[in-house]
């Protein structure tokens, strides 16, 4: 019997952490959350709204067995150890583990992992403590929220436009792509010119008349400062000047699958998988080990352990010039400092040097994460940029060209972020130079640009809507649902979610928009710093969603069904298409009254005519999915084969002849055609 009990999340996670504790701990995995609300109650939302939303909670499917073991392994350890992720989805899953086992307040220790290396783990082993409160009813508050906008605003939308789903963040990232579809639709292009003297080499560009910009809106405007120039151009000025280039903090959450999708081509929601194997534990020739710390952050912070390593690192690998600084969180609401940056556990283990161990995906997202993390430490690159200023009848042109003079961190980010000199020959201030040609160049203004995954991760991090661990989700929700569709990786709202976007901000404009959701964010934060009360939350919330779903219940228009230009034969009305539990039907348009459904035809492909009979042999498939050739007579014929047949007669027996490994032999007899 062990003394102690871990329970994690994840089976990966048990093993690794399993090894590093030894035989006094046995370490089990939850699968992640146990419990979830109930569907029944009124209006199937499992809360109580009439007393306080008091939730009811019941076993997951499927999680009834995994909760029995747990409670005998509960009951058999002296004490419980709950070791759940270090956020506040893991700080719930903990109490539920709690609840459902039975676990009391003096036999459990609540635990964090913000890295799962044998060190760090036996570290946080030693500094236990309890299960923070205000994490937990943060959470519920969100799962009580979601649950209610999900569930009523759903129903609405099934009922009325056949539309199936809608949720608090979903809705809203989705009106953020129908919002922006619609401003390219409306987008009126404007002309402009530009005008380009080249000059020694080296492009020289129109950018102001006198002291004041200057903008060339026709071609007209442009004949009229060409017809004004001579061929002498004066290089009135170059100034030269020395430009650092910082490199980035390390990843948080949403830099991580912004990067990811734009230099590796990863979803976010195969970044975030990835990451979570990255994090949980990696088998090594000599170590199960966790690889980088935990991946759901928005904070940049890096311990002082791991800085001080790293400039160890950076100055016996590349010299003392290269070691940097570390990055300072700018002022940001919302940041949960918990947690530190995305990095690697160890400086030491470099990617190339575990390559082996690794997928390919898994070594790639790990290279980008150690370099990054890496780079954040090292020293600014500098460059040398010199400004030319050319004067031709008060017309000014500028070129401007740049030298990398010391490469910094781009000597290990420079994978990422390229970095081409773009070389400014030497000329001499004062003197006249002649183009060896202008180019007058048309150009039309262009519109915003539809989103990616990683443009909308960005923007809905910078409005504040939803949190960095449920982006991925919500991206594929909006895919699932089919209310987006990808064109060149970029998101293109559907007839349907344009229509459900349309809908719910008719009826929800003051709920389903940016501020709202970005204030309800900054009250759950509110309620996980005990700052607000987490049932007052929901109240006010309720007070005024539930009577505008009521309102739309009552005044949404419901969409006609699409008619499908049949008549029903049992009593005449339309046909129509309907969505049903399994999928897409063809059903009367007089139901109830009439429950004519029609059967779907199973396409049946005509492969030669049955030498037995007048009928067609068709291409069909067992209950297995194998497939056959039988006649289209069956039963009254049972002409059937299992290789493809030719329609042709046997010159031997008369039978058919079938297509057989390349070859074309009787399906009865021994003949073989040459």
């Amino acid at each position: 019997m062990s003394k102690n009990l871990v329970i994690v999340e994840s089976p990966s996670k048990s093993k690794t952490i399993g090894k590093y504790l030894g035989n006094d701990y046995k370490v089990v995995a939850s699968g992640g959350h146990i419990r979830d609300l109930a569907t029944t109650g009124p209006l199937g939302l499992g809360v109580d709204i009439e007393n306080g939303f008091k939730p009811n909670y019941v076993p997951l499917k499927g999680k009834r067995k995994i909760i029995t073991s747990l409670k005998k392994d509960a009951k058999e350890a002296d004490h419980i150890i709950l070791a759940t992720d270090p956020d506040r989805e893991g700080e719930a899953i903990s109490w539920h583990l709690k609840e459902a086992l039975g676990i009391k307040d003096k036999d459990y220790d609540r635990v964090l992992f913000h890295e799962i290396t044998k060190d760090k783990v036996l570290e946080a082993i030693k500094h236990p403590s309890k299960i923070d409160n205000n994490l937990v009813k943060s959470q519920e508050t969100r799962r009580i929220l979601d649950r209610i906008i999900g569930f009523r605003l759903s129903k609405l939308l099934q009922a009325k436009i056949k539309a199936k789903s809608a949720g608090r963040v979903q809705s809203v990232a989705l009106k953020l792509i129908v919002d922006r579809e619609r401003e390219i639709e409306a987008f009126v292009p404007e002309e402009y010119f530009t005008i380009t003297a080249l000059i020694e080499d080296v492009e020289a560009n129109l950018f102001k008349y006198k002291d004041e910009e200057i903008k060339l809106h026709n071609e007209e405007d442009a004949n009229k400062v060409l017809a004004s120039l001579t061929d002498k151009y004066l290089l009135n000025s170059i100034e030269k000047k020395k430009r650092k280039k910082a490199s980035k903090a390390p990843f948080i959450t949403s830099t991580l699958q912004q990067e990811a999708s734009t230099k590796l081509g990863f979803s976010a929601k195969k970044t975030m998988s990835l990451a979570q194997k990255l994090y949980e534990g990696i088998d090594l020739e000599n170590e199960t080990v966790g690889l980088i710390t935990y991946m759901r952050t928005d904070s940049i912070r890096l311990s002082d352990e791991f800085v001080g390593s790293t400039f160890h690192y950076i100055e016996e690998n590349y010299g003392q010039k290269y070691i940097g600084y570390t990055k300072h969180q700018k002022t940001k609401e919302n940041v949960q400092d918990a947690h530190e940056g995305i990095r690697p556990t160890s400086i030491l283990r470099e990617p190339l040097k575990i390559k082996k161990y690794l997928t390919a995906d898994e070594f790639k997202l790990y290279s980008l994460i150690y370099k990054r993390a890496l780079a954040s430490l090292m020293a600014d690159a500098i460059m040398d940029q010199t400004t030319l200023i050319f004067n031709n009848n008060d017309y000014l042109f500028k070129a401007t060209g740049s030298i990398l003079v010391f490469d910094g961190y781009l000597k290990v980010y420079g994978d990422y972020e390229k970095n081409e000199d773009k070389i400014i020959p030497a000329l001499v201030e004062g003197n006249y130079y002649k183009a060896s040609d202008i180019i007058s160049e048309q150009h039309f203004t262009k519109p915003p640009a539809r989103y990616t995954e990683a443009r909308l991760i960005k923007e809905m991090e910078e409005l504040g809507i939803g949190r960095p661990s449920t982006y991925a989700k919500t991206i594929d929700t909006i895919k699932d649902r089919n209310y987006v569709k990808m064109e060149d990786k970029k998101f293109v709202p559907t007839e349907m979610g344009l229509e459900t976007t349309d809908k719910l901000q008719e009826f929800f404009s003051d709920i389903i928009n940016v501020e709202y959701t970005k204030n309800m964010e900054e009250e759950l934060d509110k309620v996980a710093e005990g700052n607000l009360v987490w049932n007052e939350v929901l109240k006010e919330f309720y007070d005024l969603f539930e009577p505008r779903v009521k309102k739309a219940f009552s005044d949404m228009e419901k969409k006609a069904a699409e008619q499908t230009g049949e008549i029903c034969p049992e009593c005449g009305s339309p046909l129509v298409k309907r969505s049903g539990r399994y999928g897409e039907f063809v059903a009367c348009s007089n139901y109830p009254e009439c429950k004519y459904i029609k059967k779907k035809e199973k396409e049946r492909i005509e492969i030669c005519n049955c030498l037995k009979c007048d009928g067609k042999i068709l291409e069909r498939k067992t209950r297995k999915g194998k497939t056959f050739y039988g006649c289209s007579n069956f039963p009254k014929c049972k002409e059937a084969f299992w290789d493809e047949p030719t329609g042709e007669k046997c010159p031997k027996c008369g039978e058919m002849l079938v297509k057989h490994n390349q070859e074309i032999k009787c399906s009865k007899c021994d003949y073989k055609s040459s």
